[in-house]
Order: C-alpha cells, then structure tokens, then sequence
C-alpha cells in the first residue's frame, strides 16, 4: 500500500504543479489554462484516493481536520478552474481574480501540506 500511496502522492505534487506553473507562467495576463483545470482533478482524485488508503496503512497517523480543509480549498480551486477553463474556451475574458484564485488557492493548499504539521 505504501508503494501504491507514493505513486498518488508523486502525481498529486504534478497536479499542484500544473495548477502553479501555469498560473506563473499567465502571471503577467493572467488567465485559466485548460491544464490548470486538469491538475485541479487530477489533485482532488489523488487527494480522495490517498485519503481512501490512510486506514489502510499500518502506523499511519492522519489529521483529518487539515486533510479536509486541504479538500475544501482543492475543491474550490476546480470550481474556479472549470469556470475559466469554460471561459477562455468561449472566447470571454477571464477576470484577474478568478486567476489569482486558482493558483492562488494553490498555493495555499500546497503551503498547508508543507508547513502545518
């Protein structure tokens, strides 16, 4: 299980990286890349599936209250990104905040995996 457990966490980090990396790269006309979105799922279907093999591996102790503050901001991140993904795939301008809010929001989720404990 815990082979299985650090392949999702190696493509949960991707996702983060998609969702970031783009947002950097747009940073001066900000706007919702398509992959952005991608990585939006691809972060929530792995975040789901770690949480689903927590109980599952021996001496894994888990804050669950960080874990679904981590799915609530992650969650956010794929509305925002599906709703500029939507968007730019009509053609409309993306506002700068809803941009900012994904990678943003991001970024958040990666510092609270990171630095709370």
């Amino acid at each position: 299980m815990t082979i299985l457990f650090s392949i999702l966490l190696f493509l949960h980090i991707v996702g983060a990286g998609m969702i970031v990396g783009y947002w950097i790269a747009t940073m001066k006309e900000p706007t919702v890349h398509p992959r952005q979105r991608d990585g939006a799922f691809l972060q929530l279907l792995t975040g789901i599936a770690m949480m689903g093999l927590i109980p599952l591996i021996p001496g894994f102790d888990a804050n669950y209250f960080k874990l679904g503050i981590k799915f609530a901001i992650g969650l956010a991140v794929a509305v925002l990104a599906v709703i500029g993904s939507r968007k730019v795939k009509k053609g409309e301008p993306v506002s700068t905040g809803l941009a900012h809010g994904v990678g943003g929001l991001a970024l958040i989720n990666i510092a609270i995996a990171t630095i709370w404990q």
